[in-house]
This record gives structure tokens, C-alpha cells and sequence, in this order.
């Protein structure tokens, strides 16, 4: 089985995922870092009410297979909405 590293970025700090996972492939890679970050998420946000978390998934030659990004914000109605309808 392939192994896939897994480094996050999250606006402030980057941490590079020196272990990796063995998964079952491309698609098994880019599912783990889709169901990693609503994690991190948590960990992150009472810092502060807006963050954008990247999880950049490499293979074991160091190229970027996935690039995954997850933007979170928090505002009050007062702020206005930024989201399109």
C-alpha cells in the first residue's frame, strides 16, 4: 500500500506530517485529509472566528497529490454576511 504524508497549514502555523498513512490509494489519501480537517477545526478556532485550514497530501516522493481547504467564519449579523447567494 502507498503511504501518504499529510502537512496542515493553518494560516498561522504549518506542520508537516513526518509519519504518513498507508492508505489504498489516491481517492482512500484524498478522503482521510477531506475527514481530518473538520478536526482540526475544533482545535484551532477559539482562537479567533475566521481560519482557513489546508491539508497538503504528498506521496512518498514529496509531490503534492491532493490539496485540500477548508475556510470557516464567524460573524455576527451586525458584520454583515459575506456568503452569495
Amino acid at each position: 500500500m502507498p503511504r501518504f504524508f499529510f502537512d496542515i497549514h493553518d494560516g498561522k502555523r504549518f506542520t508537516p506530517d513526518r509519519e504518513g498513512l498507508e492508505l489504498e490509494g489516491l481517492e482512500a489519501a484524498k478522503a482521510e485529509a477531506k475527514k481530518t480537517l473538520p478536526d482540526i477545526v475544533k482545535e484551532v478556532m477559539p482562537d479567533g472566528d475566521r481560519r482557513d485550514l489546508t491539508v497538503d497530501v504528498k506521496d512518498v516522493a514529496g509531490r503534492i497529490v491532493w490539496r485540500v481547504t477548508l475556510s470557516l467564519a464567524v460573524e455576527s449579523s451586525a458584520q454583515g454576511s459575506t456568503a452569495k447567494a
